[in-house]
């Protein structure tokens, strides 16, 4: 049963969505390649407990988790008037974002009127072209020209791109499939269809479409667990599903399983591929599912041997689409990369899919800030 929520809350978990996965891939990024017990030599027995400098000093930078998220959102908005076509769509704002780890800047002021008007406001965001371990299978895969057909089933068979890749990469991006109008169905099946885009294997593509109708119960009022379980009677729908199914199973059980530790989420695994990043996210939010421990979710999140970034990304996810945006701890916030941008393009989603509807023919944005492709 879907719930009425009014519109100023939905605006608010949207914003806790993208922004609470911000937090969570700032808090991963400088321990992303350690292991547990370097985490706890370098930091101390609780492992990290904040948010920490890198190597250069500077604390709070995202990552392409957070990236390929923003241009996620981006390509749903634009397609907003043609949903039909959101997969090219948002292969088209996967390539804006390829583009961004290309150079390493926009292009200069004297071409900016055009650049705008083609590619949108995103795409001309400084602090976007950074290059922070993209994924080699969403970098491999956008040099293919695959864009799914929505009208074939998700039947189980490998994709054409990276065929036997399930990485996290698809996975990390897709929590705005859940932020639309759609159905928790619908949102599933967009998100998955998606990630064919650059992974093949159906664990990674499953594990996308199940984070996406997650986020999509959150955001309709549903609880974590509650949300989790009908994701998972959606999930068994499709062949396949094993490896997702499990691993969504094994975080239930986990966080029914006493108090949490480091040691419980790494018998997760890693995160490096989809169905464990997303188990580890699930269980960590769980673990700590009330509104005054979002902090303590997203240390559990990443204090492990492995993807800590992508990890804390969902988990972030999870809780922000779950309790908004006052949610998220402040100071965290505060330090976080790019929040500015994140917030206004949270906005506009909420507006573009849960604002009042178009009048007199007029669009909700300008077009240089979304034209339609």
């Amino acid at each position: 049963m879907t719930h009425i929520v009014p519109v100023a809350t939905l605006r608010a978990r949207i914003r806790g969505c993208l922004l609470g996965g911000a937090i969570g891939d700032a808090l991963g990024n400088p321990i992303e390649f350690l292991s547990l017990s370097a985490i706890r030599g370098t930091y101390g027995a609780a492992g990290t407990t904040g948010l920490v400098p890198e190597g250069d000093g500077v604390v709070g930078r995202i990552t392409d988790d957070t990236q390929m998220t923003l241009f996620t959102a981006e390509g749903l908005i634009r397609a907003r008037e043609t949903p039909g076509a959101a997969t090219g769509a948002v292969r088209n704002a996967y390539l804006r974002w390829l583009d961004t780890q290309s150079h390493s800047a926009p292009p200069p002021a004297a071409d900016r009127h055009d650049v705008v008007r083609l590619a949108g406001w995103l795409r001309y965001q400084p602090w976007l072209y950074a290059r922070r371990a993209p994924g080699n299978a969403c970098l491999s895969g956008l040099q293919h020209t695959h864009v799914p057909d929505p009208r074939r089933p998700l039947d189980g068979t490998p994709g054409p791109v990276n065929s036997q890749s399930k990485g996290c990469g698809t996975v990390m991006r897709s929590a705005p499939f859940g932020l639309t109008g759609a159905s928790a169905a619908e949102a599933f099946d967009l998100a998955a269809r998606c990630a064919q885009i650059t992974h093949g294997h159906p664990t990674g593509y499953y594990a996308a479409g199940a984070f996406a109708a997650i986020v999509r119960h959150l955001l309709d009022g549903d609880s974590l667990e509650g949300s989790v379980l009908r994701a998972l009677e959606h999930l068994a729908r499709f062949p396949g599903h094993e490896e997702t199914t499990a691993a969504l199973r094994a975080a239930l059980a986990l966080a029914a399983d006493g108090a949490p530790t480091p040691e419980k989420t790494e018998t997760l695994g890693g995160g490096w591929i989809a169905e464990e990043a997303l188990a580890i996210a699930v269980y960590a939010a769980l673990a700590h599912p009330h509104p005054g421990s979002v902090a303590e979710a997203l240390l559990l999140s990443v204090n492990h041997s492995g993807d800590s970034d992508s990890t804390g990304s969902l988990c972030g996810n999870l809780l922000g689409a779950l309790h908004g945006d006052a949610a998220l701890p402040p100071y965290w916030l505060a330090q976080t990369e790019g929040r500015a941008v994140i917030a206004e393009l949270a906005d506009d989603l909420a507006y573009a899919f849960h604002g009042p509807a178009q009048s007199e023919g007029r669009p909700l944005f300008p077009a240089e800030r979304y034209p339609y492709n």
